[in-house]
């Protein structure tokens, strides 16, 4: 079968959002209302903001609004990748903060746990699964990267396992793998969209008034309060935590921060047992290959495979688009990947193609803000990684917006910015020009041109 025919019946739509369990949206806002703490989105960032802020409060008169519905953005159409780096790996963290990163290891496995435990007291159904995740080499060269990659793991707290070629296809079989290095105690799977209708349902549990359909238009700050109009309303309140991620921030200071690249994932139909057995996989890790334009890939609770990534694309301007969510050329290299990889599942279909933004910052994770004398904080930047690291987020806001000094506050990574993306057209000039020059290192052994090695030394990048 051509690959193209396997995209024939795929619907254009996240296979995550496409369930009858999806919640009923809460009422829009209308009219005017107070509160101690306003959540100004709802997606993860936001929904975990609003959830500890009542637990550590309970007394508190929180609000969370949401331009759409809760999860229906980067949140509910990702590919259910939970990990505990807050760094966007352990490469990442160790370039951009030698000195911390044993304290931000330990900080992101403690997080992992309390995610794990909060889906466990609020019975949140989303086939969370502590698998781990491997990382695949499929290229010769990549090989010396997972060695040392596994070394620098083992010395801050990791217990990484290297696979050869035999180990690794006893796994996953695919002719393309040469070895392998599996995290099995620091990444879970997780359906996306259920843990977010289940966070949501959680805060309601709480009493945090949840309102959809009800975008923030403009914030300003009235003596000891902050005001915030929406569509058909205005919110005053003692504190914000801003949580809108690849969206346009209600503070302009902060947009250049930020970029929306879109990513793209295809999902197949479920798997019958003789396809699964053909590909192994019975302990159910997700896995990435080790290239800089790399495939992420898991198995669903129904035995489907989650395949995405690759391409990360970037329109000119910046601007979030519905229509961005569709690209067939994506779909269509994804789809021819896939096969190479798994040849033995020939004649399997995609029932799902997707796309959605996620907000890239320079650094790769995610920063922090504050403005309005510190009654607003600011959260943003996950590049790609913010299943997990935005819960960290939503408890660094909190504690920004108490004014209080804690471990997570007195970090580098917290108390630094990273550098702005330049306007346009510059901006899309600089990044296209690294994408060819990531797309090169694929094909040459990773040998990394001078844009790439001169944006290295000035800690800037593009990724998803």
């Amino acid at each position: 079968m051509d690959h193209l025919t396997s995209l024939r019946d795929a619907e254009p739509t996240p296979f995550w959002l496409d369930d009858p369990r999806r919640p009923q949206a809460a009422p829009a806002l209308v009219g005017g209302t107070t509160c101690d703490l306003l959540v100004v989105g709802g997606g993860y960032t936001g929904l975990w903001t609003a959830l500890v802020a009542k637990e550590r409060d309970p007394s508190a008169d929180v609000v969370l609004v949401e331009a759409d519905e809760a999860g229906g953005a980067a949140s509910g159409r990702n590919g259910g990748f939970c990990e505990s780096s807050l760094t966007h790996g352990l490469h990442n963290g160790l370039q951009r903060w030698p000195e911390e990163i044993g304290l931000l290891e330990r900080l992101g496995r403690e997080n992992l746990q309390a995610m794990e435990d909060t889906v466990d007291r609020h019975g949140i159904d989303c086939d969370w699964e502590r698998t781990g995740s491997i990382v695949v080499a499929t290229e010769p060269y990549q090989l010396d990267g997972l060695a040392e990659e596994a070394e620098a793991a083992a010395r801050y707290g990791g217990k990484p396992v290297l696979l050869d070629a035999d180990s690794i296809r006893a796994e996953i079989d695919s002719p393309t793998f040469l070895g392998g290095l599996w995290n099995k105690d620091d990444v879970a799977m997780v359906n996306p969209a259920r843990l977010a209708w289940g966070l949501k349902r959680a805060c309601l549990d709480v009493g945090v008034r949840v309102y959809e359909h009800t975008p923030a238009t403009s914030l300003d700050e009235h003596g000891a309060v902050i005001t915030v109009r929406t569509s058909y309303g205005r919110i005053t309140a003692r504190r914000v935590a801003l949580a809108t991620n690849a969206y346009p921030s209600l503070l302009r200071r902060h947009r250049p921060y930020t970029v929306p690249v879109y990513d793209y994932a295809l999902m197949t139909e479920p798997l019958t047992e003789a396809q699964l057995a053909a590909v192994g996989w019975t302990r159910r890790q997700g896995f990435a290959d080790s290239a800089n334009q790399f495939h992420y890939v898991r198995l669903s609770a129904d035995n489907r495979i989650l395949w995405g990534g690759y391409d990360a694309v970037y329109r000119y301007g910046g601007r979030v688009r519905a229509e961005h969510e569709r690209r067939p050329a994506t779909f269509a290299t994804l789809a021819r990947h896939f096969f190479t990889t798994f040849p033995q599942l020939e004649g399997v279909r995609f029932t799902h193609a997707w796309g959605g933004a996620i907000d890239t910052s320079t650094r790769f994770c995610v920063f922090f803000d504050t403005s309005h004398h510190g009654k607003v904080a600011y959260a943003a930047g996950f590049t790609g990684l913010g299943v997990g690291a935005t819960r960290f987020g939503a408890e660094v806001m909190l504690d920004l917006l108490a004014g209080e000094r804690t471990e997570r506050t007195g970090l580098e990574l917290v108390r630094r910015k990273p550098l702005p993306f330049p306007p346009e057209p510059i901006r899309a000039a600089g990044i296209g020009i690294t994408k060819w020059s990531m797309a090169r290192a694929d094909r040459n052994e990773g040998r990394r041109n001078l844009w790439l090695r001169t944006l290295d030394r000035f800690g800037l990048g593009f990724d998803s």
